[in-house]
This record gives structure tokens, sequence and C-alpha cells, in this order.
């Protein structure tokens, strides 16, 4: 059962300041969806992010559960009434959008939709995205549109409001997530600049020590002896150095938001970036050994790389699943594939040795499986802590 429309000042008010409070994006559509399916009574609500490539880099929905939004398969494109939300100032409000002339049906797993509406969110010239509502409470699908009561003028006045407000905490959120993107940025170049300094001076100090301790080995073996305990000495301060610096520079984000919602983050943006699909599924993991977690993200990032430079695919699947006390990671592309034993024998490695030094080095291991024209698929399994 449905909970009735929250039409009330105080509900209102309640939602506008849930929106305000959340700095990231993914986390302020949320709030944006469940809040306008809420306060209009609606059955189903959705908000689509556009992307630069006719399809959608993010798409929201409240009322739908994961199992149904997994068989329906692929983010929309922008297209029939989804476009025309992308494309025009107010709102749009139809008794049947099946029956609309832009309607161009939807998958088989869609769930049934009549009373539409619909309302642009809009910062200045620019569309940030599009709310989407159907299904007004007490209206029931139908094959005759006008039963029920449908959206009325109230709903798009409320729906106005909140488009409005959603807006402008989405231009804050993302406002937020650029500032912490430059300052992670600045910070990384700030290690890199002190890297440089440090270990550099540690090299050159050893190089030199090495070639005085060469040239006394034969003619004064005793002080060759202490140039080389002094090269051992500089080894070790310099492994030092580069051991804190490798330190600092785990990603920032995966301290503060954990494996999941790192990787899930990464996802999103590369989907954004490419014109392949990339998807994100994760089921029941638990937080791993900071070490594992790092390796992990590291292993996704190369296989992710490799998939979206290299195979032409059109769909890239990550998935993370719980295996015990660990982790199974796997980077499946529908691309080009290759052969590994040519890969390996011409020398180009496509990074799958750094991939499986990452894997060993924190007790996992690493699998390829790959064939030209048909696929690659990358599984590395972590045992957890």
């Amino acid at each position: 059962m449905h909970k009735g429309p929250r039409t009330g000042l105080a509900a209102v008010s309640t939602a506008l300041l849930a929106m305000s409070r959340r700095l990231e994006v993914q986390d302020v559509l949320r709030t944006i969806v469940v809040s306008a399916r809420e306060l209009l009574g609606a059955e189903y609500a959705a908000l689509g992010v556009p992307d630069d490539h006719g399809g959608f880099a993010q798409f929201v929905v409240d009322g739908i559960t994961e199992e149904q939004w997994r068989r329906i398969g692929p983010l929309p494109r922008q297209h029939g009434i989804l476009a025309a939300m992308l494309h025009q100032d107010g709102p749009e409000r139809l008794t049947d959008v099946r029956r609309d002339p832009r309607f161009g049906g939807w998958p088989a797993a869609h769930p049934e939709m009549s009373d539409f509406l619909g309302m642009p969110v809009r910062d200045g010239e620019e569309t940030l995205g599009a709310l989407f509502l159907a299904n007004k409470q007490g209206t029931a699908p139908s094959d005759a549109p006008g039963e029920g009561r449908g959206f009325t003028d109230e709903d798009e006045d409320l729906l106005s409001l909140l488009a409005q407000h959603a807006a402008i905490a989405l231009t804050n959120a993302r406002l937020y997530e650029r500032s912490r993107e430059l300052t992670i940025a600045e910070e990384r170049s700030r290690l890199a600049h002190e890297l440089h300094d440090a270990v550099s001076q540690k090299l050159f100090s050893l190089r030199l020590t090495a070639q005085a301790a060469s040239a006394l080995v034969d003619r004064d073996p005793a002080r060759a002896k202490g140039e080389l305990q002094q090269v051992a000495l500089l080894a070790a301060e310099a492994a030092d150095e580069l051991r804190a610096a490798v330190t600092e520079l785990r990603p920032a984000a995966l301290d503060e938001d954990g494996l999941v919602a790192t990787l899930r983050d990464h996802v999103r943006v590369l989907d954004r970036a490419h014109t392949a699909y990339v998807t994100f599924t994760c089921d029941g993991v638990r937080a791993l050994p900071a070490t594992q977690e790092e390796a992990v993200l590291r292993v996704a990032q190369e296989a992710l790389h490799n998939a979206l430079r290299h195979s032409g695919a059109e769909t890239v699947e990550v998935t993370l699943l719980r295996r015990g006390a660990g982790a199974l990671l796997s980077v499946r592309d529908d691309g080009c594939g290759f052969s590994p034993p040519t890969v390996r024998k011409a020398g180009r490695h496509l990074g799958l040795v750094s991939m499986r030094d990452r894997a060993s080095g924190v007790g996992g291991r690493l699998e390829v499986r790959s064939e030209p024209a048909k696929g690659t698929t990358i599984e590395m399994e972590v045992p957890g802590g």
C-alpha cells in the first residue's frame, strides 16, 4: 500500500532541507527522486541526467526494485518524452503517456505506466536533468486514458518548486565534488614534488657512493667496504621515502568512502566519458583490509582502461561479489578480445603483469580469460582478513 501524498508545509520543508544537506551528487539525485514521489503521491519517479552522447549519464529511479531495474536493462536513451523534458522549459502533463505520439514503448520488464508528469531541472539556460513521475496514487494503469485522478495543477506547482531547489542542490554538490577533486590533485602534485626532491637526492648520492666504492675496491678494500655500507644505508632511506609516498598516495576517496563507493563512482565517471555502457554490480561485499581494497581498485582501473581504450567494447560490466571473508572482482567486456599467449610472446602485456603482481602481493589470485572476437574477462579474488 502506498502512503498518501505528503504535501503539507512541513513535509515540503523537510524534503528541501534534505536535498540541500547532501554533498554527494548521487545522494542528491536519490533524495530528489524519493522526495518527489512521496510528496506527489506517485507510484514511480525517476530523474535523468543527460550525457553528451544521446543517453543518460545517470538515471535514478524510485518505486522499482533492484531486480526489476536489472531486468529492464541498460539506461534509456534520450528519445520521446524523455527527450522532450530535456529540451523544453516547462512541465509536461499527460493523462496517458502511452497515447502520446512521441511514446516509443519500453522494455518488456518495464512496469505499466499511464498518467505522467515531467519537469526539467534547469540552472539558468543549462538543463541539468529532468524529473519524471508516473501513476498518481489512485490512478490504475489501464488501456482507457483518463481513469483515476491523475496529476493536478497543484502537483505541477509543487514539482516546479522541487525542481528549482533540485537545481541548486545539484549545482552545489557538483561544486563540492569538483572542489574535492582539485584538492586531491593539488595534494598529489605536492607529494610528487616532495617525492622527486627527496628520492632523487637519495638516488643521486647512492650512485656517487657506488661509483666511489667501485673505484676503491682494488686499491683500498677497507674504504670500499665503508662506501658499500653507505650504499646500503642510502638504499634503505630511499626505500623508506618511497614507502611513505605510496602510503600518502593511497586514493583519498578509498579512505573516506571505502572500496564499493569508490569503485561505483569510478565506473559512473567512465560511463559518462565513454560511448560504451559501463555498469557496476555489487553484492554483499564487506570492508577489506586497506591493502587489499587498494589492490582491487587498482586492478579494476587497469582492466577498465584496457577494455575502454583497446578492446572496442560496447559494454563493460564490473562486478564485485562477496567470497567468504574476501571478495571477487570481475571486469568483463564484449570487445575484440586477444590471445594471451600471443600477447605475452609479443611483449605487449596490457598491464597483465602489474595486475598479477598486485593480486599476489595481497595474497590473492588473478585469472584472465580472452579469445579473439569473444571479449575478455579479468577476475581477481582476495581472501579478506
